[in-house]
């Protein structure tokens, strides 16, 4: 099931390429993004706080009876809890700002190279995230997991390249790459203990904030039609919202390595939408490179007990609780 919603995600990320293509006609990438993450932050506070009040409601008398008891009992009456506790709050900044930096990065690297190259690198967190869970963790990848990584790299570049050139923009994409895995690797750590809903909240509000800084000294666009408008709402809603939520929520039941693989599917579904949708035509590419990358998800997802399992890290299966280089 874990697997299967996060598919469905990088599914409505897909989809969601060919309106952001056209809408960046009329906005620059950071006027988007800081529009985007911003208003889904906004309304993910709103759900959050929505969903905090009715269940404080609901066990209001509850609450009310057992204080009483315990104030008669001379024992201490236990705090309320916050809606978001702080430790929420700084895991949920943190990945967002690496999130947000990496988005940066990304945009800034797409403007000083061709799309496909720039595409292909950024998609290589898949090959980056197994080394930077090794790093920040020292949890080990099994074999099976790395023939996916493989054979999703090859996927992106059979899908991706069409010639080769490394200058400033592809540095750029490397390291909106390596933000993207840093970003996988600690949302898989911060995801096993905290809810999903109010760590995408958080996260969101502090990507919009990050985006939305950096867009201020262009000046602010915004869209301009109708359509333009739905389009914005439909990547507020579901392609941010939704799917931050369900990614959290799936990465704290799938190892990180093992998400990035099923995340590779991304390019293969914006291939798809824009054939169906966006009058794009069917390629030799686009067949072979999309059955590599289904190879490397299916493999990684369906194979799981013929495989390997992780070898234990220098504190058991998971490693430490903490980042190596804190570990002393």
């Amino acid at each position: 099931m874990p697997g299967l919603s996060l598919t469905a995600v990088t599914a409505v990320w897909g989809s969601s390429f060919f309106m952001i293509k056209g809408l960046m006609r009329v906005m620059s990438p950071l006027d988007f993004l800081g529009m985007r993450f911003f208003a889904a932050g906004l309304i993910a506070m709103a759900l959050l706080g929505w969903r905090v009040r009715r269940a404080a409601q609901a066990e209001r008398s509850t609450r009310f009876a057992e204080e009483a008891r315990l104030r008669q009992a001379g024992l201490p009456v236990p705090r309320h809890r916050r809606w978001v506790p702080p430790r929420v709050w700084r895991h949920g900044a943190i990945a967002g700002l690496i999130y947000g930096t990496a988005q940066i990065f990304q945009t800034t690297g797409l403007a000083k190279t061709s799309a496909s190259v720039g595409g292909f690198i950024t998609g290589m967190y898949v090959v980056l995230t197994p080394f930077c869970v090794w790093a920040l963790y020292r949890r080990r990848v099994r074999a099976l997991t790395w023939i996916g990584v493989v054979l999703a790299a090859g996927g992106l570049a059979t899908l991706s390249l069409r010639g080769w050139h490394f200058g400033s923009g592809e540095t750029l994409c490397l390291v909106g790459a390596l933000l993207y895995a840093i970003h996988i690797a600690v949302l898989g750590r911060f995801s096993k203990d905290d809810d999903p809903l109010a760590l995408a909240a958080v996260q969101l509000l502090t990507i919009g904030i990050l985006c939305g800084i950096a867009a201020l000294p262009g000046g602010v666009a915004w869209p301009r039609t109708p359509m333009q408008w739905a389009q914005v709402v439909y990547l507020v809603l579901f392609a941010a919202i939704l799917a931050l939520v369900v990614q959290t929520w799936a990465q704290s039941r799938i190892p990180p390595a093992e998400a990035a693989v099923i995340m590779t599917t991304e390019p293969v579904f914006s291939a798809v939408f824009a054939c169906l949708f966006g009058g794009e035509s069917v390629t030799v590419r686009l067949v072979v490179g999309g059955a590599l990358v289904l190879s490397a998800m299916f493999l990684t997802q369906l194979l799981p007990e013929r495989g390997e399992p992780d070898p234990p890290g220098p504190d058991g299966p998971d490693g430490p609780d903490r980042p190596a280089e804190s570990a002393g």
